[in-house]
């Protein structure tokens, strides 16, 4: 016999409401690790979504904090090394990354953040169309239209702050968050490059309009010079070739008018086991109050800097050292927020 309701027992009542309650709790716990999509009308979490631009199926992922409100937020886009998935990003392959805090800082500040993806390059593994014009390895798809689609597409499902849209990125994706920053300047109000530079073969148009703009790069990079040359280690031809890093600090000190002499602080060496220091540089009063700051990372190699996610030793014998005196997503952001686009 079928048990109707009036049949079923206070102990099958309280049974069926445990099992329908695991079952949400197990759906929430997967939209939070990103296995389920989240849609423009969910609260919050993350997820990996794609967008069509020139035919091409794009992937990106997305974080949307808690307590998301009525009020316009800040974007911000996180891109990604060469030869790096967004996964690697987010932290859901399981490797250390200091780009996953960006989602606890989106937490705290009410920002949403972008990992968008770029296409295989000539190595097979994902990688960014930035202006190197004598590199063959990357992508050739239009990647600025990629993220101007993207940025569109955004806006059109949450409140964005128009005003305060900022881009990031590493090494290949910190070239490509330069070419943003000559290329985008009307929708994008900062830039912070990290472990990178500008390129001194360059197929973009050279920068006029004042953008602030941020590099944070190591001294002992073994992949990106600090003092300009061929990219990769060994250096490799192929990959391009950048200017040093005051080389490109000095582009956008000139395109900007800042101040000529930098404002200096040497941060507390608080980790003496990483043998790397941090100075920054700060070249302010630039045009439109834009201004262009460096973090020399004394000692550093090609790595973002962080307190929280540290590298592993193997990492650094191929990359270089870790700087564990700053975490590069709190500082970056420290400089982004003071930002807007006019």
């Amino acid at each position: 016999m079928i048990a109707t309701k009036q049949s079923i027992s206070r102990k099958e009542n309280h049974l069926f409401f445990q099992l329908w309650t695991a079952a949400l709790v197990t759906v929430f716990i997967a939209g939070c690790q990103g296995s389920v999509e989240i849609t423009p009308t969910a609260n919050y979490g993350l997820s990996t979504r794609t967008i069509q631009v020139d035919g091409q199926t794009r992937r990106y992922a997305i974080y949307l904090p808690h307590g998301l409100e009525h009020t316009p937020h800040p974007l911000i886009f996180e891109l990604h090394g060469g030869g790096i998935y967004i996964e690697d990003e987010t932290g859901e392959s399981g490797h250390k990354t200091p780009y996953k805090l960006w989602m606890n800082l989106a937490d705290r500040e009410k920002c949403i953040v972008v990992y968008p993806e770029g296409l295989n390059g000539k190595y097979g593994k994902p990688t960014w169309n930035d202006c190197l014009a004598n590199s063959t390895v990357s992508s050739i798809a239009d990647d600025v239209k990629f993220i101007s689609t993207l940025i569109d597409d955004i806006q059109s499902k949450y409140r964005i702050d128009r005003s305060r849209i900022y881009v990031s990125g590493t090494s290949n994706g910190g070239l490509m968050a330069l070419r943003m920053a000559i290329e985008l300047s009307d929708k994008i109000a900062a830039v912070a490059a990290v472990a990178a530079a500008m390129p001194d073969d360059s197929k973009c148009a050279q920068p006029v309009k004042p953008i602030s703009i941020l590099f944070m790069n190591g001294t002992d990079d073994n992949h990106l010079p600090y003092h300009g040359g061929v990219l990769s280690n060994p250096p490799k031809p192929d990959h391009g070739t950048v200017y040093s890093t005051e080389d490109s600090v000095n582009i956008w000190t000139t395109v900007n008018q800042t101040n000529p002499t930098p404002v200096v602080y040497d941060f507390p060496d608080i980790n003496k086991q990483d043998n790397s220091t941090v100075t920054r540089y700060r070249y302010s009063n630039g045009i439109e109050g834009t201004e262009v700051v460096l973090y020399k990372i004394n000692g550093g190699g090609h790595s973002a800097p962080s307190i929280q996610e540290q590298y592993s030793w193997l990492f650094e014998q191929y990359f270089g050292k870790q700087n564990h005196d700053i975490e590069m997503t709190s500082e970056v952001w420290n400089f982004f927020k003071a930002m807007t686009l006019d």
